[in-house]
């Protein structure tokens, strides 16, 4: 049975609905969020209720988390702190020790604990990279023809090897590692969602690549299944299906702006200084090339299917967004 919870990253939206959902089980004694900055419910700019979570100002990178465990007597740690894309502040090297130094430092506090029992880490499908020779569908054992090289799904790809290691060294604890595809959904914000919103939406020339969604209900539902019962193992996480870009921006009711490659890096570029919309080099090789994975591990080991197909998962973003098909035809 899961007494007490630790979640990190309560100050982001995926986080936040995680704790609540947490929160509201009556099975759970406490649960303890964990952030650099208080979650949106605990300003004035509202946000997702955390319920009877109890929240804590701690930077991961500092020794600090090991003394919350350890006076919380945690049990479970489910860890969505790592961050996707760079502050206008802090700038990519301190999402890297954000993301690296951070959750090392989580790790080894879990290393040193008598009482944590389950470990629940997020992680993303951008680690399989997108190349011209990947497979059809990636499946968890399957290793990238071209691995990431450069920021979030770099920074993933190191997380995921010192979980492996934890994992090793603690074979008491049960360590689930999940590989989400892209969160879509009314409470989302990212890059992604934030290139669907814009009015024109610059593509590569020549390529249509294939996507996959999660919705943020399903990605909870997972979360909360793994940070209550034992499901060790790495699992792909995404809805049914796939969309086509093109395909997208037309549900969307958006224009497509097709550039050569070298336009839309250097677009991308620009963009990214003037704190738009990210177009980072492993963006560049998701709109050229895509992804897919298989999700049948995770189905088989829950029992369970995701609610919302990836098409489904879109089309619940653009309704929360007002936007839909010029003329209504979707395609």
């Amino acid at each position: 049975m899961t007494h007490t919870v630790l979640v990190t990253g309560v100050s982001r939206h995926i986080g936040a609905r995680v704790s609540s959902v947490l929160a509201a089980d009556p099975d759970i004694t406490r649960v303890i969020g964990v952030d650099t900055v208080p979650p949106p419910s605990l300003t004035r700019d509202g946000g997702v209720s955390l319920g009877r979570t109890e929240f804590v100002r701690v930077d991961l990178r500092s020794p600090d988390i090991a003394q919350v465990i350890a006076a919380a007597d945690i049990d479970t740690v489910v860890h969505m702190s790592l961050v996707s894309a760079p502050s206008r502040g802090g700038g990519r090297a301190a999402m890297k020790e954000h993301n690296i130094i951070g959750t090392m430092q989580l790790l080894g506090a879990c290393q040193r604990s008598a009482t944590v029992r389950r470990v629940v880490v997020r992680s993303t499908t951008a680690v399989y990279g997108s190349s011209p020779r990947d497979p059809a569908v990636f499946t968890e054992d399957l290793e990238p023809h071209d691995g990431p090289s450069h920021g979030y799904a770099k920074d993933a790809c190191e997380v995921e090897g010192y979980v492996r290691g934890f994992a090793r060294r603690r074979p008491d604890v049960t360590v689930s590692l999940l590989r989400f595809a892209n969160f879509m959904g009314p409470g989302v914000d990212s890059p992604l969602t934030r290139y669907f919103t814009q009015p024109v939406q610059p593509t590569v020339f020549g390529f249509d690549p294939r996507l996959q969604f999660v919705h943020e209900d399903d990605a909870v539902e997972v979360l909360r299944r793994m940070a209550t019962e034992d499901h060790p193992g790495t699992y792909n996480v995404a809805g049914a299906g796939v969309l086509l870009l093109s395909q997208c921006v037309r549900r969307a009711g958006r224009l497509s702006l097709p550039l050569f490659s070298p336009a839309f890096e250097a677009l991308g570029n620009a963009a990214r200084r003037a704190g738009l919309v990210e177009y980072s080099p492993e963006q560049l090789k998701l709109m050229c090339y895509g992804r897919a994975v298989d999700t049948s591990r995770l189905e088989a080991e829950l029992g369970w299917k995701p609610k919302f197909t990836t098409g489904a998962a879109f089309e619940d973003f653009l309704r929360s967004r007002g936007l839909r098909p010029i003329g209504g035809v979707t395609g």
